[in-house]
């Protein structure tokens, strides 16, 4: 995620495969259910075979509440932290010692990253605040309001590599909205010093999971609601080129899954989740295939890698 942590294909697709639903799937049965990756187009072999198998990591989280959201990749200890949302818990997978809890409770934290001192900033449900860990274990508060009232429920964040921090806020709270709440479900830009946070966006159902490309100048953002991917030019000093705006990918159908957690790999190439599993799209917007690992009808999450 230039803090957004940059990631190889390989990397992308193995047990830090992305943020969201990109890194979860539903319980499969055997058979003709087996997770598989789908080949849509011959450009995908330049990313992964869709002869490679799928490796089961971990399962057991979120139940019929769902899901588990939000892994990021640490790269010091070489182990994967996500968001057991619904049992408020932060998840620590380590290749070759399987899954710990890491921290609970976690304020039923959601999207996760680090900025460019490695800390890390997570997304709360429940106290409807994007908060930073600092290194003494203290948090922050990075942001709880915007003009006097309170945020929905942050849900995924990005950093840039000019160490500006963007955000989610859908309304997905199950109590019914207040006088004093938001009207809109906003993605927000706040900067280094936390003393400015801009609205960049506030047309979107229920925005979700975002990316940068490469170069960063496109921000991608997907509206779960409305199952596609938006894309926006950045403007010199980090707002969006309104006007660009554009629907880079549809991703809806007739399978379970809407758009939700987003990765894009050092060549540009999206990683989302959506209808049926996991697109693997170009820069374009084309649709290289799709990683299969949700069947009709069941609900319990667990976590894969490649």
């Amino acid at each position: 995620m230039v803090a957004q942590i940059r990631l190889s294909r390989r990397h992308l697709l193995g047990a830090a495969v992305a943020v969201g639903g990109l890194a979860v799937s539903g319980r499969i049965a055997r058979g003709q259910n087996t997770p598989r990756i789908e080949k849509l187009a011959p450009e995908l072999d330049k990313i992964i075979s869709a002869s490679e198998p799928i490796q089961h990591l971990a399962d057991g989280f979120g139940g019929q509440l769902g899901p588990a959201e939000g892994p990021v990749w640490w790269k010091e200890g070489r182990y994967l932290l996500f968001s057991d949302i619904h049992n408020n818990r932060r998840m620590k997978y380590e290749p070759g010692a399987g899954v710990t809890v890491f921290l609970e409770p976690t304020n039923r934290a959601n999207g996760l990253t680090r900025d460019l001192q490695g800390r890390l900033i997570a997304c709360e449900h429940d106290t409807r605040r994007v908060t930073r860990l600092e290194p003494d274990g203290s948090l922050t508060v990075i942001a709880n309001s915007f003009q006097g009232r309170q945020l929905n429920r942050p849900n995924d964040v990005v950093v840039r590599s000019d160490g500006c921090i963007y955000f989610t806020d859908p309304w997905t709270n199950p109590a019914p909205q207040q006088q004093w709440d938001l009207t809109f479900a906003g993605v927000y830009r706040l900067t280094p010093d936390l003393g400015t946070m801009t609205l960049l966006v506030d047309d979107f159902v229920l925005p979700n999971g975002l990316a940068f490309s490469p170069d960063e100048k496109q921000l991608y953002v997907n509206d779960s609601r409305r199952r596609h991917i938006r894309s926006f030019e950045l403007m010199p000093n980090g707002t969006l080129a309104k006007q660009t705006n554009r629907v880079f990918a549809d991703l809806s159908g007739d399978e379970p899954g809407v758009p939700d957690g987003m990765k894009v790999d050092v060549e540009g190439n999206v990683y989302c989740g959506g209808s049926g599993g996991i697109w693997i799209m170009d820069p374009s917007g084309k649709k290289l295939g799709r990683i299969v690992h949700r069947p009709a009808g069941n609900h319990q999450h667990r976590v894969r890698g490649r």
